[in-house]
């Protein structure tokens, strides 16, 4: 799995940069260097404290970090352009973590791959194409998630009972990582949420879904980049910077925590951010 991480960083510098040139890049970089300033710090703890969150639990960067960007005054465009550009990065140190620290069934991974970068291009694509459909989804998502939190939480106080595990789950993948291209988050709270409530080992499916994450993310963002291009380069530098530095805390948690207390972390949270997102579109009703 370390070879084909090396594979998609090489697909990903060979696409990136036959869409942008070195001497662009080094315009950019330029550029960049004279706009950074103090500010970077606060989008640092930023991704640190979403990326914490991402890693321990499989899910939560996205709205973590959106609902911090916000906080700052960052538009809701350019927070969700920031977010899935540094995603890349940060769910790629992450995974390489939970696949250091033993987090990753392979044969489960294998499962999620395929079509978690087919679903994630096709999100990106449609939501490039028809940028005021994501709303649609968002409040199906959200009800989803609520009912899948709470089933969480029920599952983690209940007394041990017999699970059929999810056999196919390569649909869950395609359908996840498509609502998380279309909606800006989903992948997490609905294939981690989704298989750990059908009795995958939380240990395992937080640690393969987000190995899976960087390949859905790289391919959504390819996709994104190729479309619309990408802008706001000091907001991903300093998610980029804090996502990176948490990455190793985040898998070393995961390994740590006993399954309980993982069932009732997930369940919480999912519960937390699902809500949330309701609340906010029923505000703009």
């Amino acid at each position: 799995m370390y070879t084909i991480s090396v594979i998609a960083l090489m697909v990903f510098g060979h696409i990136f940069f036959s869409f942008i040139p070195f001497e662009t890049l080094g315009t950019w970089s330029s550029g960049l260097i004279d706009q950074v300033d103090s500010t970077i710090i606060y989008f640092i703890i930023g991704g640190f404290l979403a990326q914490l969150v991402d890693g321990a639990l499989g899910m939560a960067y996205g709205v973590s970090a959106t609902t911090f960007l916000l906080s700052f005054g960052v538009t809701p465009a350019a927070a969700s352009a920031s977010v899935h550009a540094s995603e890349i990065f940060t769910s790629g140190v992450s995974g390489l973590m939970h696949l250091r620290f033993g987090n990753v069934r392979t044969k489960l991974f294998k499962k999620l791959l395929l079509p978690g970068i087919l679903g994630a291009i096709a999100g990106a694509y449609i939501l490039s194409s028809l940028e005021n459909y994501g709303h649609i989804i968002k409040p199906i998502v959200s009800a989803y998630t609520l009912f899948l939190g709470v089933k969480i939480l029920l599952k983690a106080v209940a007394k041990a009972k017999n699970v059929k595990p999810l056999k196919r789950v390569g649909p869950l993948a395609f359908v996840g990582a498509f609502l998380d291209s279309i909606g800006g988050g989903g992948w997490g709270p609905i294939v981690t949420s989704t298989l750990i409530s059908r009795g995958g080992n939380p240990r395992y499916t937080i640690g393969s879904v987000n190995l899976t994450e960087f390949f859905v993310t790289l391919a959504s963002s390819i996709t994104f980049i190729t479309m619309i291009g990408l802008t706001h380069w000091q907001i991903i530098a300093g998610l980029v910077i804090g996502g990176c530095i948490a990455a190793p805390f985040g898998a070393y948690i995961t390994k740590k925590l006993n399954v309980k207390t993982i069932m009732i972390m997930v369940g919480t949270i999912v519960i937390i951010t699902s809500l949330r997102t309701i609340y906010v579109l029923l505000t703009k009703l």
